[in-house]
């Protein structure tokens, strides 16, 4: 798959808890379920500060484990975060489509330029694979991330989960080629 982006302190992130030392990695074989921790940690920790509880809950009523979300995660192109021996984070993105699916930190790492480096390695694989356009629905945390990384509001929806709304939004990002 990718190689490996070893990230140091950032001056930015001075003062800040969390990794300053991590490494970017694709995800490994069995790996699934760790990421599985790692995104209910982020929804049900990482969010609360955009989210109720009912509606933290609804997203990620259980940590998901299964069948499913292995080969949701396999069939995407999925990087890890990892720090002192353990995930801290991840994203996948869909390198036929361009949909860029999911994106969690733990609580712990969130602010600390995890999510920045992750996007960064993936922008760079869909680069290389040709894709012009990334798209994605976008959180309440993720909007303003991915503004910043010069992504595009094209509208917004709600989406159900357990019979809960959370809004999200739809954004694209357009890939010069060469850039």
């Amino acid at each position: 798959m990718g190689a490996q982006m070893a990230v140091g302190p950032r001056s930015a992130n001075a003062g800040r808890k969390g990794p300053s030392d991590f490494t970017i990695r694709p995800m490994g074989d069995g790996e699934s379920d760790v990421l599985g921790r790692v995104f209910y940690d982020a929804v049900r920790h990482g969010s609360a500060r955009a989210y109720s509880k009912e509606q933290r809950e609804a997203w990620a009523w259980t940590q998901p484990d299964d069948a499913n979300w292995a080969a949701r995660l396999g069939e995407q192109s999925t990087v890890v975060a990892e720090a002192d021996g353990r995930a801290i984070g991840f994203m996948t993105l869909n390198l036929e489509t361009g949909y860029l699916d999911l994106a969690f930190v733990l609580a712990e790492a969130q602010g600390t330029g995890v999510a920045d480096a992750l996007y960064l390695v993936l922008e760079g694989r869909a680069r290389a694979a040709g894709l012009t356009r990334l798209t994605s629905d976008a959180s309440h945390l993720a909007k303003p991330f991915f503004l910043r990384h010069g992504w595009v509001l094209l509208g917004t929806r709600s989406a159900e989960r357990s019979g809960v709304a959370l809004q999200n939004w739809q954004m694209e990002k357009q890939l010069e080629r060469g850039a």
